[in-house]
């Protein structure tokens, strides 16, 4: 199973059109898949699931087993002040220990509404996946000004853009 994660908890965010659109992506390849939505965290999880309360969560913990059960992730990440959406990070911090994400295979795709494609949130994620165990795979696309190569159904219009995440997709699958 290949596990998708939209890193944002924003509501109707274009990450999540992107999740969806990879997941085709996968379905096409004939690979099993899911999506994480952050956006399904319960508001007070870093609160109700994490330290102290850790496995008292059951939305959490059940987003969670979902990691756990996937033996390769997909991050959806989306550029939020230079770096990657806080409630990426406070979701990673919140797993068990040692990590569910140590020596599973991982992949990065980054977008922005500017002209990096989330280079920098892409970099940043990187150190703390690698840090985690996470074998990284190097082809991460970068979808800049995201919005300009996307069309009113949510598909992408960019050539480039769209062999990337398939080149992406097959590399993954062969990770």
């Amino acid at each position: 199973m290949i596990t998708i994660i939209c890193s944002t908890n924003r509501t109707n965010s274009l990450s999540f059109k992107i999740s969806d659109l990879y997941k085709q992506l996968l379905i096409d390849s004939g690979q099993d898949s899911q999506v994480v939505d952050l956006f399904h965290l319960p508001s007070d999880f870093i609160v109700s699931g994490l330290y102290e309360n850790a496995g008292k969560n059951e939305v959490f913990n059940g987003m969670q087993d979902k990691i756990k059960s996937s033996s390769k992730i997909v991050f959806i990440v989306p550029e939020y002040n230079g770096s990657f959406p806080g409630v990426l990070k406070a979701f990673i911090d919140g797993m068990d220990y040692p990590n569910p994400l140590k020596n599973k295979k991982g992949a990065l795709v980054g977008l922005s509404s500017g002209i990096q494609g989330a280079g920098l949130a892409l970099s940043h994620l990187t150190d703390i996946l690698n840090y985690c165990g996470m074998h990284v795979l190097a082809l991460k696309p970068k979808l800049a000004h995201i919005e300009k190569n996307i069309d009113s159904d949510f598909k992408i219009t960019n050539k480039l853009y769209q062999s990337l995440l398939e080149q992406q997709v097959q590399d993954l699958i062969a990770f």
